[in-house]
């Protein structure tokens, strides 16, 4: 498994959407530019980017057509290769991998307030935060794997957060069984990766800063 990761830079901007926007297909195109923010806009096509450089990298696949599932997944037609794109405040992130994969990343904000999120999660994702000896950490921990979770199962909003339990790295979604696996992409960032095949408990990814720009 490959993870790219880089950072935005508002003084790129305007180099970056020359550089690789005419490369996206329309769809994609209007998918980034739909921002108001230029930091949204250039995290959507910095982990489009980092995508296509993972293609090429490490896969030698440089003409490929990315498709969208019935749930709105994207993947690669004719490929084997699975990817997910994350994104949170600063930080664009691309996971490659041989078999499904969910990735999640999230700025470790200590504003936030674990609590008003415990409606996404089961009583006992709840207990275990608020009995933690560090409650944020265990808050994002929980977060980040639900998402990951969600992310690699394809269902997006339609499938609720609370609906699922994380038990020991893994859960049961209509009966297709989960796994996850924390990593550390950034000091500043939890990132979890999650997918439905086992062998992803055996994986260490490659993790890789990638500079995306020309200068």
């Amino acid at each position: 498994m490959i993870i790219l990761y880089t950072f935005i830079q508002e003084e790129k901007h305007q180099c970056l959407l020359d550089q690789y926007l005419p490369v996206f297909s329309e769809d994609w195109q209007k998918d980034i530019l739909k921002y108001r923010k230029w930091q949204d806009t250039q995290l959507s096509l910095l982990g489009k980017a980092l995508l296509l450089h993972g293609l090429r990298t490490y896969y030698d696949i440089y003409e490929t057509e990315i498709l969208v599932s019935s749930n709105k997944k994207p993947y690669l037609k004719d490929h084997p290769v699975h990817f997910n794109i994350s994104h949170s405040k600063d930080l664009a992130a691309c996971a490659l991998a041989e078999f499904p994969v969910g990735l999640d990343v999230e700025f470790s904000d200590a504003s936030i307030n674990y609590s008003d999120f415990e409606l996404h999660m089961t009583s006992y994702e709840t207990e275990e935060i608020r009995n933690a000896e560090d409650k944020m950490k265990s808050f994002f921990t929980y977060w980040t794997r639900k998402e990951a979770v969600i992310k690699a199962h394809g269902d997006g909003m339609m499938l609720p957060l609370d609906s699922f339990e994380i038990f020991k790295n893994e859960c049961l979604i209509k009966g297709e069984k989960f796994f996850t696996k924390d990593i550390v992409i950034d000091k500043n960032y939890h990132s979890c990766i999650a997918s439905n095949d086992i062998s992803i408990n055996n994986v260490v990814p490659f993790i890789e800063y990638v500079k995306i720009w020309n200068d």
